[in-house]
């Protein structure tokens, strides 16, 4: 049973949570503020420039927030940015005698700074309520803020025996309607959407997020040597959000200018073995601001990027049906490791089931080094 703190808890991170793909590259945060056991005022930061969660409940709280507890899914912040004002002295200022808190802000500009300031005030903290579940909610943020590069979900939608496409190529649909409407909720709520080249050329995909209020986000083609067609839909299809192409200075000038003549970015990555470099490529995307990353190419694209370690989660979605046959396309491409010691490891595993789809996800595991295996957890 759930304690008193953990219900308005409850309550402020599921209001962070309607913000999702939205406050990039800020944190989810929920604010609940509450006096006499009733929920006098609520807010959640809607979008980097605008008010933070605290600011919104305090204000719409007023007077009603003296003698109050606020419940705040992060630490409110101590520090002043170029947008918005530091939440600490509101929260001082408001008169609430209590501040509930799941998680100290991973960013070294505040960490610690604004629970030590209201402490100094002589406003009881108390720390860590529901953090495992705030840590969850903002993985790509404390990812991004930890090593400057995006949290990278791999999503993969396959057949029981792991197999994406018929030996001809066929692949719509292998999973079912609600489970495709889902991938789309997934599309919204990450900053960039990345395949390889070998998807642009196959299926011409739009890459946006076709559900009612829906945010497309940033397309990120990988495409060593420009094989990019100029009518592809990623580069011809109106979007508010913006292609970017990663490839190599060695590609052709002429078909560079062409691009960026439509309107894409072109990213220049360096080169691993001739190919693009998805580590780096990860770092010039974390030093644009980008939080979250979603993959949802090809078998190839699929194994390059497990191979460079650059994958934190895996969603996969498995359809009760067998493909069969060993020329059908797996969804891992590659070449298999020699020992199974060698393989990808998931953890913190969790499975839930939509119509005749079973979802599961899980976190890839890391060596010390960085690349995916066995080892520690990747930082959440």
């Amino acid at each position: 049973m759930k304690s008193i703190d953990e219900k308005y808890m409850t309550m402020a991170l599921r209001l962070a949570a309607r913000a999702a793909g939205r406050t990039s590259p800020n944190p989810l945060v929920g604010a609940v503020v509450v006096k006499n056991g009733r929920v006098v005022a609520k807010g959640w930061h809607k979008k980097a420039g605008e008010p933070h969660a605290e600011a919104i409940a305090l204000a719409k709280a007023g007077k009603a927030a003296q003698g109050a507890t606020l419940y705040v899914t992060l630490e409110p912040c101590s520090h002043t940015n170029k947008r918005t004002p530091p939440c600490t002295p509101l929260v001082i200022q408001s008169g609430v005698k209590r501040v509930v808190i799941a998680m100290i802000d991973p960013n070294p500009k505040v960490s610690g700074g604004g629970i030590k300031a209201i402490r100094k005030a002589g406003i009881e903290v108390v720390t860590g309520v529901l953090e495992s579940e705030a840590r969850i909610l903002n993985e790509a943020f404390i990812k991004h803020v930890a090593k400057k590069v995006p949290f990278v979900t791999l999503k993969v939608a396959q057949t029981l025996d792991g197999r994406i496409a018929t030996a001809t190529g066929e692949s719509k649909w292998i999973t079912g309607e609600r489970e495709r409407e889902e991938g789309h909720r997934l599309r919204d709520r990450n900053d960039a959407i990345l395949v390889g080249i070998n998807t642009v050329l196959k299926d011409d995909p739009a890459l946006t997020a076709r559900i009612p209020g829906g945010r497309d986000p940033i397309r990120v083609i990988v495409d060593s040597r420009l094989r990019i067609p100029l009518a592809a839909k990623v580069l011809t299809q109106r979007s508010p959000a913006r292609t970017i192409v990663a490839t190599l200075t060695s590609a052709p000038k002429t078909k560079v200018n062409k691009i960026q003549a439509a309107g894409a970015d072109i990213l220049f990555a360096k080169s691993e073995k001739g190919r693009v470099s998805l580590r780096d490529l990860m770092g010039q995307l974390g030093r644009r601001g980008i939080m979250s990353v979603l993959i949802e190419g090809g078998a190839e694209i699929n194994a390059s990027a497990l191979k460079a370690g650059i994958v934190d989660k895996i969603i996969a979605i498995i359809a009760p049906t067998l493909m069969t046959g060993r020329d059908s396309l797996c969804s891992i491409g590659g070449v298999s490791p020699a020992r199974l010691s060698q393989a990808v490891h998931i953890g913190g595993v969790s499975t839930r089931v939509i119509d005749r789809d079973l979802i599961v996800e899980g976190y890839v595991l890391k060596k010390a080094g960085g690349k995916a295996g066995r080892g520690r957890e990747v930082v959440r």
